[in-house]
């Protein structure tokens, strides 16, 4: 059983990184971003929302973390830049539950050492008991952990990253929607990590508009 959790969510995360592998010159000849028509609301009124789609198991996004950690602390004051995890498929729905379990518990230096657990040491973070005991190593309370976990509060927010992940039409990750207009991702943006931040730098302006 375990071994085929493992299977479904290395194949989920081989779909996710795909993207990034188009042809360099179809990307490079080809606009940069996607628009969203119509545009969507924001979650944060007054502000321009930057939104980093990502999986826990894409190495891409483990590769792309300390880099859109490092741009979200230039990003201009107006803008506000959120980490939306993606399920491609339910055996990955415990991933999102681990995101915002952390976040709920105010331990957001944790999200890039998952990364590092996953794809690194190769800890195999697939369900609720591995994710609890690695997080209790990190000093996190294992009766806290467990119990925001299945909380309402985490699954509404599951369920939000889903309707932002499913009107977004996110099909691959690392992706970036932008404004609630724009979707770039190092995929379009020339397969390139620094291109696609690039890109939403460029993009942030027109989402302004």
């Amino acid at each position: 059983m375990q071994s085929s959790l493992f299977t479904r969510l290395v194949a989920a995360a081989a779909l996710a990184a795909s993207t990034l592998f188009a042809p360099a010159s179809q990307a490079q000849g080809a606009q940069q971003y996607v628009a969203i028509n119509p545009p969507l609301p924001s979650d944060t009124p007054g502000k321009i929302e930057v939104l980093e789609f990502f999986a826990y198991t894409c190495p891409h996004c483990a590769t792309m973390e300390p880099l859109v950690e490092a741009w979200a602390k230039t990003a201009p004051s107006d803008v506000v830049v959120k980490q939306v995890p993606v399920a491609f498929n339910a055996s990955m729905k415990p991933l999102q539950q681990l995101y915002y379990t952390l976040q709920t518990l105010n331990r957001p230096d944790l999200h890039s050492k998952v990364f590092t657990a996953m794809h690194v040491e190769h800890k195999r973070l697939f369900n609720k008991k591995a994710m609890g005991d690695w997080a209790a190593e990190q000093g996190v309370d294992r009766a806290k952990f467990d119990s925001i976990f299945d909380s309402f509060s985490v699954q509404t927010q599951v369920q939000r990253a889903d309707q932002l992940a499913q009107a977004y039409n996110i099909d691959g990750t690392p992706s970036f929607g932008v404004g609630g207009k724009f979707l770039t991702s190092p995929a379009l943006a020339g397969n390139s990590y620094e291109g696609a931040l690039k890109e939403v730098d460029r993009l942030i302006p027109l989402a302004r508009q």
